[in-house]
């Protein structure tokens, strides 16, 4: 969502912008980049999956990976992720850190000869660190600078089992070395991967993610209840588990009978389990009626919901690198409540809409909850300043400037 964001801003600004979807088609709650549906799926998810555990996949011919790579085949994968075991993605992750070497030279061949074809570019971004061995070879056939983005690389990388985790977290810092320019987007994470990387202090630029704003506007402030919301995946690592207690200790431990709860986001099968044990403890509770679950919105769905929450919070439990829904929330004018930890305290200072909790648990954000809801004075100020400040410094126009500034230091070709 933030790559095509800053594309289609890009081209607004006359610059001549392609996406090139890896692994997977760009799954996208808005319009794509003009002609990004035109555009290859590179090292595709199948493939690559297939190439890895059978070497006679390396070998076949054009056409058998082009049905591979087939778009409704490649969502289907999506949806069944969960289905690969974590050393299965520690050995891809670590072959594509080393691609010169693994068994993907086939699928890399081809993103380069692509590349040669529509016209050297100017400069290639990379939109992940997990990216960074792809920068070499790019650099040694096109001759061109590499810019590569940081996106929450290290929780996936901590997820990974010995002894990938530490190969993968050494080489991807070994390989980041080819790249012109790292951009991060806050500067907690540019401190915190430069620190877990062994980097000097401000090697990685900060650029904020931006939003495309139209159509977020705030909400009538006519709900009939109070109406507390999250939007983000339904997992233990975003928190769902500790927002469903949140509202169980606000309803029965601090008698706010009116309260309700929303929770939309994607789900995927691998999250059914943990769902289906929170509608339970909220059964128990005799609340399972007061609250929604919406999986998979829209964006104009997903605007909507926003629209009709009082509160907002996503506890997540690791160091999370932005959190673009806590910025789309705020530019709805909803107030946020998020835990004092990652990039949440930054976010929150630049647009003053919201309030961070010291502990990152059921009964904080239960009494924060309730503490705002008592007070319609500063919840209005958090409205109002909340949406001056996210088109001040986190829309989409803004983000495509401050890529095109930092662009101005590159080194030329």
């Amino acid at each position: 969502m933030r790559d095509n964001a800053l594309a289609i801003e890009l081209h607004k600004a006359g610059e001549d912008v392609t996406i090139l979807p890896m692994y997977l088609p760009l799954m996208l709650d808005e319009e794509p980049l003009e002609g990004l549906n035109d555009t290859p799926v590179f090292f595709g998810g199948i493939n690559m999956y297939l190439q890895s555990k059978v070497s006679l996949f390396r070998k076949t011919p054009a056409f058998v990976d082009r049905l591979l790579n087939r778009t409704g085949l490649l969502r289907w994968a999506a949806r069944h992720s969960h289905m690969t075991s974590a050393r299965e993605h520690g050995q891809m992750c670590l072959d594509m850190l080393n691609i010169e070497s693994s068994g993907f030279s086939k699928e890399f061949d081809k993103l380069l000869d692509w590349l040669a074809e529509i016209g050297k570019p100017e400069v290639i971004c990379l939109s992940t660190a997990l990216q960074a061995g792809l920068a070499d070879e790019i650099k040694k056939r096109l001759g061109i600078p590499i810019v590569l983005f940081f996106q929450g690389e290290d929780s996936f990388l901590d997820g990974l089992p010995e002894p990938y985790k530490s190969q993968c977290w050494q080489r991807m810092g070994e390989r980041l070395a080819s790249s012109d320019m790292l951009i991060s987007p806050t500067a907690f994470y540019s401190r915190y991967m430069e620190e877990r990387l062994g980097f000097s202090v401000n090697t990685i630029n900060v650029m904020p993610n931006g939003i495309k704003l139209e159509g977020y506007e705030r909400g009538t402030d006519e709900s009939e209840y109070p109406t507390i919301g999250y939007l983000a995946r339904m997992c233990r690592e975003k928190g769902v588990d500790v927002l469903v207690d949140a509202f169980i200790n606000l309803r029965t431990k601090l008698n706010n009978k009116n309260a309700r709860l929303r929770i939309a986001g994607a789900m995927t099968a691998g999250d059914v389990p943990l769902i289906k044990q929170l509608k339970k403890r909220l059964e128990r509770a005799g609340l399972e009626n007061d609250v929604d679950w919406l999986p998979n919105l829209s964006r104009d769905e997903k605007i909507d919901f926003l629209k009709s929450l009082t509160l907002f919070s996503v506890p997540v439990t690791y160091p999370e690198a932005f959190g673009l829904y806590v910025v789309e929330a705020i530019a709805c004018g909803v107030p946020v409540v998020q835990p004092k930890l990652a990039s949440f305290p930054e976010i929150i200072e630049t647009t003053k809409g919201g309030v961070c909790v010291e502990e990152n648990s059921a009964p904080a954000f239960a009494l924060a909850w309730n503490s705002l809801l008592e007070d319609p004075d500063q919840m209005r100020m958090m409205k109002d300043n909340g949406r001056r400040n996210v088109e001040e410094y986190f829309s989409a126009p803004k983000m495509s400037g401050k890529f095109l500034s930092l662009l101005k230091d590159l080194p030329t070709t």
